[in-house]
């Protein structure tokens, strides 16, 4: 087979993306994947399921996309990949993280200043046109998600 016709793409992300969700039907998304530049290649693949995951799971991903990784040849040089659970304290990038999180108390810093103010803590309450509502005692902030530079679950334990 040709270097990076695997039906998922020729990339890193695309070969675990397959593994994770489609093509093995793992039931896992990526949640982020990080490469690092520099002495060594590193690549994170965080990882989540609506009902939870566990070591057995992040040892099978690891496994796998390690040998597709080694067998597609697509990093050349030494690579390091670590594959975890988002965490009860999930980071989140994308538009739809934020509409699975609808309800969760987060944490969320902004790029820029809204309403004298660049921190918000508080209930995501929706998502609507690209734009995360952050309830606070009684008010509700709109705040642009491409304002947005770390958002965060702040888990809550009762």
């Amino acid at each position: 087979r040709e270097r990076g016709s695997h039906p998922c793409e020729g990339s890193p992300r695309g070969l675990a993306g397959g593994f994770l969700g489609g093509e093995f039907g793992l039931g896992l998304s990526i949640f982020s994947a990080t490469h690092c530049a520099g002495a060594q290649f590193g690549d994170s693949y965080t990882k989540c399921r609506m009902d939870g995951i566990d070591v057995d799971d992040c040892a099978a991903v690891s496994r796998h996309v390690g040998d597709m990784l080694d067998v597609e040849e697509l990093i050349t040089q030494a690579y390091t990949l670590e594959v975890s659970s988002p965490g009860m304290d999930r980071l989140l990038f994308k538009d739809n993280q934020f509409v699975e999180n609808i309800g969760q108390q987060v944490d969320v810093r902004l790029n820029f200043p809204f309403e004298g103010r660049k921190n918000f803590l508080g209930l995501l309450a929706d998502v609507q046109e690209s734009m995360a509502v952050v309830r606070i005692d009684d008010e509700e902030y709109l705040l642009p998600l491409e304002n947005i530079q770390r958002a965060r679950v702040i888990p809550v334990f009762d």
